[in-house]
């Protein structure tokens, strides 16, 4: 049995995830702001978070919903000013609650300054900021595919240069090989972190180095844009300033595989304090039904747990501003399912993410036509169906089940208009389902997922086996229960969870079996450890280990 002692408070914080635009509408302009993140921070306080990460809230023109930025350091004005974030800041952390932003660093807008300068010619000093290439546009330099489809190269017929961007047109990304390019975006964040802000999250992180550009594509189409060697240069220099300020740092960071995040999220050596892996929302079935596979996903989500058990750290998380809700892609939609997945990763060891609504069981919004959505990639792919022969209908179905916009549509805070997010127009139609999953109802619930949530964070805090304690998996092959021990030197909880709809029947080895335990949380009646029990859908337990207390 190994325990790490070098404990940090991270280590016991639970995170919040704040979509802005779409979180609370203090002026009735249909778009959240930063004045209603103030007026939410009693409830954000008692769900018992620690820290916000707020998804981007600089000028932008909004191509990327906000990630194609504009201006590093200002704050666009439908969410507020300068001082309405330092107010914010300065009233959360009265509160105790940190505050991180996003820090977008790849690339920018095509809007921004520097790109309009680079665009002007040749030999004008910010051209080398970004990837210009000489090729014709019949010959780009590649053939390598953007994230949204297409090539990464963007034409331009007055220089006969392309330039390089890895998601829309309207991102160039930027080139790290450039020191001034660098300094400048090293004074950028120096900036917000004496401002105040706790840290980051840092959005597509392990993208900022390139291949060279004959590289051929064997199998992987994004692998010569992912952890790319030469990147550990420009990480260093980021670590500097993170260590500097002592801040919390969480990377986007597809590409980096649970071994290699060992190296990324070292306490002592490593670039970042904890990382977003992206491997475990894997996804079976017809398209536009598609489920997320649980026997893959349990299996992902143990791997970097056992990589990360000694040297690293993760950060937890199964809803986020770029999927779709968890319960209903793993869920059935129901508490009991929301309840389900709750307790599955809430058990884990890391730091947990929480994706505003998620803690009401929020769920899939149905849109009814394309109009409804706001995504442009999923607009695009709409037509894209269309021209192919697709229905209207199976094109909606298909785009919209795993749409961006479905963790986009505003959180809902009261069973009235607008579901209490706005007194205006909202951005993005509230959810109908309003009634049922809301702030103001779920909170006079005692059974409410909301208050189970509240429950669980409890939970963690209270007991340090889940910061501290190991990890072993269950049950591995089964394709419905995710099942798992977690231990220390002087206790034991084992986690048991069926992740599907139907009944199931399971046999459990003898180190449970062995042993007595006692329910602490679950989301139906309680039972029996016994060597072969049945499971109704997503039956959750959490148990602790009450004989003599052992790590075996």
């Amino acid at each position: 049995m190994t325990e790490k002692t070098n404990h940090c408070w991270w280590q016991n914080a639970v995170g919040y995830q704040i979509y802005p635009k779409s979180f609370y509408d203090t002026n009735g302009d249909g778009i959240g702001d930063i004045d209603g993140i103030i007026a939410k921070l009693p409830y954000l306080k008692d769900l018992g978070i620690d820290f916000i990460w707020l998804n981007p809230i600089y000028p932008s023109p909004n191509v990327d919903n906000g990630y194609d930025i504009s201006d590093f350091k200002d704050v666009a004005a439908p969410f507020g000013d300068l001082t309405r974030l330092k107010t914010l800041l300065d009233k959360a952390h009265a509160l105790g609650i940190k505050v991180l932003m996003d820090l977008v660093i790849n690339h920018t807008s095509d809007q921004h300054p520097w790109f309009i300068e680079a665009k002007k010619s040749k030999d004008n000093p910010y051209r080398d900021y970004y990837h210009w290439v000489d090729c014709s546009k019949k010959e780009l330099p590649n053939d390598w595919k953007s994230f949204f489809g297409g090539s990464v190269w963007e034409y331009d017929s007055v220089s006969e240069q392309a330039y390089f961007h890895l998601f829309y047109k309207e991102q160039p990304d930027l080139n790290w090989h450039n020191p001034q390019m660098r300094q400048e975006i090293y004074e950028m964040i120096r900036f917000w972190l004496k401002f105040g802000i706790d840290g980051f999250r840092l959005d597509a992180i392990s993208h900022l180095e390139k291949a060279p550009w004959d590289t051929k594509i064997v199998d992987n189409p994004w692998a010569p844009f992912m952890n790319v060697s030469g990147i550990e240069v420009y990480m260093q220099e980021l670590k500097a300033i993170f260590d500097e300020y002592q801040i919390l740092t969480v990377g986007e960071a597809s590409g980096v595989t649970s071994k290699k995040a060992r190296e990324w999220t070292d306490i002592s050596t490593g670039y970042l304090t904890m990382i977003f892996e992206l491997e475990h929302n894997i996804r079976v079935g017809h398209v536009g039904h598609q489920r997320i596979d649980v026997r893959g996903f349990k299996q992902v989500l143990a791997r970097w747990q056992k990589d990360l058990m000694d040297v690293g750290w993760n950060a937890l998380y199964v809803e986020n501003h770029d999927n779709p809700r968890i319960n209903s892609v793993l869920g059935n939609e129901t508490e009991k399912s929301a309840k389900a997945i709750a307790m599955m990763y809430l058990g884990l060891k890391g730091t947990p993410f929480i994706y505003q609504g998620q803690e009401l069981g929020m769920v899939n919004f149905p849109f009814k036509t394309i109009d409804e959505m706001d995504d442009l990639s999923d607009k695009a792919r709409f037509k894209q169906l269309i021209a192919a022969g697709s229905t209207p209908k199976a094109a909606l179905k298909e785009v919209s089940w795993y749409s961006r916009d479905n963790a986009r549509v505003p959180v809902s805070w009261e069973n009235k208009a607008n579901s209490g997010f706005t007194s205006g127009v909202p951005w993005l139609d509230v959810r109908p389902n309003c009634s049922r999953i809301n702030v103001a109802d779920e909170a006079v619930d005692p059974n409410s997922v909301l208050n189970f949530y509240k429950r669980l964070i409890a939970l963690r805090k209270s007991k340090r086996i889940f910061s501290q304690g190991d990890f072993r998996l269950l049950l591995a092959g089964d394709e419905n229960v995710f099942s798992y021990l977690r231990s220390n030197k002087n206790e034991q909880l084992f986690i048991l969870v069926n992740l599907s709809g139907q009944k199931v029947n399971i046999t459990l080895p003898n180190r449970v079996i062995n042993h007595h335990w006692q329910c602490i949380v679950s989301n139906t009646q309680s039972i029996n450890l016994m060597r072969h029990i049945e499971l109704k859908g997503y039956d959750g337990f959490i148990f602790e280990r009450i004989d003599k207390k052992s790590s075996s």
